[in-house]
């Protein structure tokens, strides 16, 4: 109880965030800088799955996930975990035709700019990280001012201290301003996670309603069956299980994976996210470590049928 007390003050008591920021700072340096990554990720793994990591002899999944963060590290890793980066590497697989249309990218925050933006709808993110995004549909009707800063703030982050990701430590930071993917009506299309395995796909994931209460993720196999698991985050507050609602299988899912194992196929365990609009395929990303390794699947016997497929050595 004392926990979530301290923690309701601190969000909501200007005077505690002052008092206690640089204490915090102090804290937040020595573990996420100093502490052995390796004991950093075995903390992480028994708080939220709740057994001790086998790193000699890993089984599940999601233990086999730690061991490739700890010793499956290449410069292609670095380059695909870069959202910007990872442009030419899809290009030179599949062709440039699924790469979303790219309006402006800097290094330099100050030349995130008014005339720089289109008069439609872009999506401004940086590509060293994750979650840090803004979507812009009226560039009239948004504050530059706050973007810039939460695109500078950002940048001053490396992701690899939170997550201890390797490929992310060495990313060069930057602003990437996209035209934002939406369909006919202005929703934002469905985001497609294709899950591959020694380049072959094994689990398509799809998120519903997305940052409602009503969140949720479903699991598919290649021939749009649903897959009797959750491999579930918890987003604010939320556990995204499966939904009893059914998505409607995507038009492109052949093509789908076909591509997917293509940009796959370098790698032990990649996950390649798409967007279909209007019956043509727009690459999202790629991830190496889906929610880190840190969700369990329920129930474990999947995490030990997934793990199964993924050969480490």
């Amino acid at each position: 109880m004392i926990r979530p007390f301290v923690k309701k003050i601190y969000n909501e008591h200007k005077w505690f965030k002052i008092l206690f920021k640089f204490p915090k700072k102090i804290f937040d340096f020595y573990r996420f800088r100093i502490v052995d990554e390796k004991r950093v990720i075995y903390n992480n793994f028994y708080k939220f799955q709740g057994y001790q990591l086998n790193l000699e002899n890993p089984k599940t999944f999601n233990e086999k996930i730690q061991w490739l963060k700890l010793n499956d590290r290449t410069p292609l890793h670095t380059q695909c975990a870069d959202k910007y980066m990872v442009r030419d590497y899809v290009a030179q697989k599949v062709g440039e035709q699924y790469l979303i249309p790219l309006v402006f990218h800097t290094e330099d925050v100050s030349q995130l700019t008014m005339d720089k933006l289109p008069d439609y709808p872009v999506i401004i993110k940086t590509n060293h990280d994750s979650g840090n995004y803004v979507i812009v549909r009226d560039k009239k009707q948004f504050d530059l001012n706050a973007v810039r800063n939460k695109m500078r703030a950002a940048m001053k982050k490396n992701y690899y201290y939170h997550t201890k990701e390797w490929q992310y430590k060495n990313i060069k930071p930057r602003v990437v301003v996209e035209k934002l993917l939406m369909q006919k009506g202005g929703s934002i299309p469905y985001d497609y996670k294709v899950h591959c395995i020694h380049g072959k796909v094994e689990m398509i994931s799809v998120d519903l309603h997305r940052g409602t209460k009503e969140h949720r993720r479903n699991w598919y196999d290649i021939n749009w069956q649903r897959l009797p698991f959750d491999w579930a985050s918890i987003l604010d507050g939320v556990k995204t299980v499966q939904s009893d609602i059914d998505i409607e299988k995507p038009n492109c899912l052949d093509e789908m994976v076909l591509l997917s194992e293509k940009i796959s196929s370098s790698f032990k365990y990649a996950r390649v996210d798409w967007y279909e609009v209007e019956s043509k395929l727009y690459f999202g990303e790629i991830t190496f470590h889906h929610d880190s390794g840190f969700q369990p699947i329920e129930p474990n016997e999947w995490d030990l049928k997934i793990g199964a497929k993924l050969k480490l050595q």
